[in-house]
C-alpha cells in the first residue's frame, strides 16, 4: 500500500446523496479476489449504456474531469452492503481521497484499510467544493493527512478527523497486517523477557 502524504489534487464532482456500494461497483463484478481492472467499472451502470458504451454526459466520461484524484460526492457515502470492492474501484480509478459530509462506517472502514482517505467536512465546504468544480473542472485542492488539513484554491483550511490507528497506517503505507508484522522484533523480545507459564511438555 502506498503511503498517503500531502498532495495537491484535481477534483470532481458528484453531487448525490445516498450513493450505496452497488452503484459504487455492481454486484456483478464482485466475483474478483484481484484488484486489477476494477477502476474501469466504478460507477459502471451510470457511466456506461447497455451496450458497454461510455455516456457521454456522465461525469467520470467528461475529458475535461480525466485525472482527478479526489471525488467530492454527497452526504451518506458507500451506504449499504460491506463491499472491500468498492474503494478498490475507486483506487483503481485514480482516486486517493473521497470527501463527504458523512460515510457509511463500513464503507469508511474498508476505505482506509484500502489506503483511501475519507475526508469528512462541514455541508457549506462541500457545497463550496461542488461549486467551485461547477465554476473550474481544473480546479485543485490539497490533501494533508498528518495536518489533518483540506485547503481550498482560496487558501482556506479544513480540518478532517481520522482514527489515529488508521491515520498511522496510511501514513506509512501499512495495512493492519503490516503494522503487526513491524512489530515482529518487539514481540520477539517481549517472548524472551516473559517465558511462558505453562508448561507445554505436560499437555
Amino acid at each position: 500500500m502506498e503511503p498517503i502524504r500531502a498532495f495537491s489534487g484535481k477534483v470532481v464532482s458528484l453531487p448525490i446523496n445516498d450513493v450505496d456500494t452497488d452503484q459504487i461497483i455492481p454486484a456483478r463484478f464482485l466475483k474478483v479476489t484481484d484488484k486489477a481492472g476494477l477502476g474501469a467499472n466504478l460507477f459502471a451502470d451510470w457511466r456506461y449504456d447497455a451496450n458497454g458504451a461510455p455516456r457521454p454526459d456522465f461525469v467520470l466520461n467528461r475529458p475535461e474531469h480525466q485525472g482527478a484524484e479526489v471525488l467530492v460526492v454527497g452526504d451518506n457515502f458507500g451506504c449499504g452492503s460491506s463491499r472491500e470492492h468498492a474503494p478498490w474501484a475507486l483506487k483503481g480509478a485514480g482516486f486517493k481521497a473521497v470527501i463527504s459530509t458523512s460515510f457509511a462506517d463500513i464503507f469508511k472502514n474498508n476505505a482506509l484499510k484500502n489506503g483511501l482517505l475519507p475526508v469528512v467536512v462541514d455541508s457549506d465546504t462541500l457545497q463550496r467544493l461542488h461549486n467551485l468544480v461547477d465554476e473550474d473542472p481544473e480546479v485543485r485542492v490539497t490533501v494533508d493527512l498528518a495536518a489533518q488539513t483540506l485547503t481550498l484554491p482560496d487558501g482556506r483550511s479544513v480540518a478532517f478527523p481520522i482514527d489515529p490507528f488508521a491515520k498511522y497506517c496510511l501514513l506509512n503505507g501499512v495495512d493492519q497486517l503490516g503494522f503487526l508484522l513491524g512489530l515482529d522484533a518487539d514481540i520477539a523480545a517481549y517472548e524472551a523477557a516473559h517465558p511462558s507459564r505453562v508448561n507445554t511438555l505436560a499437555l
